[in-house]
């Protein structure tokens, strides 16, 4: 998928889709379109099959979302940015987490919807605020958010739903307020890393709202390889296969330009995490290396040369999984993924 030049809305591209299939069997995707000045909306689509059964195009089909709340605004743009989606079982809807680009910079929000058609906000997500790291997570840039399916334990053994997300341990934002590192108590990593939190399974049965609170916060993954020696963010939502967890993320390697919109000077790969099924805080597994590097012409040149950026998976049967991606903040690819099951 391209950006229509001719369309001002898509000038500066389409990328970093969320996926997922819908109520009626289709594979539906939600790419991030961008117009001039780095406006972002969130795009509603169908992907369109060839004869052999392989992703070949989209048909549009409108937006899911526009940066239409003050939480999505900021002096210099707006922007509702590279969504995930997640059809989370006990609740039976479809949950969009999303970067709202606002204010103090860019923050995570929430939409929901039954059909995958029609969607709804809930609201920008709080972080409860946890005396033991001496910091509040929602002063934090914070971005790469997204659901798992199916309850987990929480670090009490009780059921909840888990969201994966990514603060930058930095203060201030968008906003113009001072940036300095503040690195939560008790955690040596500065480096913009994977956490994971979680919600009340039961209070979010009574109420979906409650999906915008989120408690219990803890360090997942750091930075450990050359290839994402500036930062790691996640990547897929999870799914589940018989060895646990499977979610792609990615890591960052290069320069990064301080208030800057769009980065020159980085390398963007991606690489794989099994995560324990009923304890996702247990890694199982992470690839050394990256199983999805810049190596097409598409993934090299562009609004920011060398990223793959994966953000949907699809599933197609026992032994492969369709990984829909960002090229070059510019366009959309999609790589196939061999699962080979116990």
């Amino acid at each position: 998928m391209r950006g229509d030049p001719d369309n001002p809305a898509e000038v500066m591209g389409v990328l970093n889709p969320a996926i997922t299939r819908g109520p009626d069997g289709k594979l539906y995707i939600f790419a991030r379109i961008v117009a001039e000045g780095n406006h972002s909306r969130i795009g509603i689509g169908e992907v369109l099959f060839d004869a052999h059964g392989e992703p070949a195009s989209v048909k549009r089909m409108g937006y899911a979302l526009e940066p239409s709340e003050s939480w999505e605004q900021n002096a210099r743009t707006a922007g509702c940015e590279d969504p995930r989606v997640t059809f989370v079982e006990p609740l039976g809807i479809y949950v969009m987490t999303y970067t709202a680009y606002g204010p103090l910079g860019p923050r995570i929000a929430l939409a929901c919807s039954k059909d995958t058609l029609t969607w709804q906000r809930i609201g920008p997500v709080q972080f409860a605020f946890m005396p033991a790291y001496h910091v509040d997570f929602n002063l934090y840039d914070n971005k790469d958010a997204f659901l798992f399916p199916r309850p987990v334990r929480d670090p009490h053994g009780e059921l909840a739903l888990a969201l994966i997300h990514r603060p930058s341990n930095m203060q201030g934002g968008g906003g113009g307020l001072h940036k300095m590192p503040i690195v939560p108590a008790g955690v040596a990593e500065a480096r913009a890393s994977i956490w994971i939190s979680y919600c009340s399974l039961a209070r979010a049965l009574r109420d979906p709202s409650e999906l915008m609170l989120w408690r219990d916060h803890c360090l997942l993954a750091t930075p450990e390889h050359d290839w994402e020696l500036l930062k790691i963010g996640g990547g897929t939502p999870p799914v589940l296969t018989s060895r646990g967890w499977l979610m792609l993320y990615h890591g960052v390697a290069g320069r990064i330009l301080e208030e800057s919109d769009h980065q020159p000077y980085v390398r963007y790969s991606a690489g794989a995490m099994v995560l324990d099924v009923d304890n996702p805080r247990w890694i199982l597994y992470r690839s050394a290396e990256p199983v999805l590097s810049p190596e097409a012409d598409e993934e090299k040149e562009g609004i920011v040369p060398n990223v793959v950026f994966p953000t949907g998976i699809d599933v197609r049967d026992g032994t492969r999984a369709d990984v829909y991606y960002g090229m070059a903040d510019s366009c959309i690819g999609v790589a196939r993924m061999s699962l080979i099951e116990a």
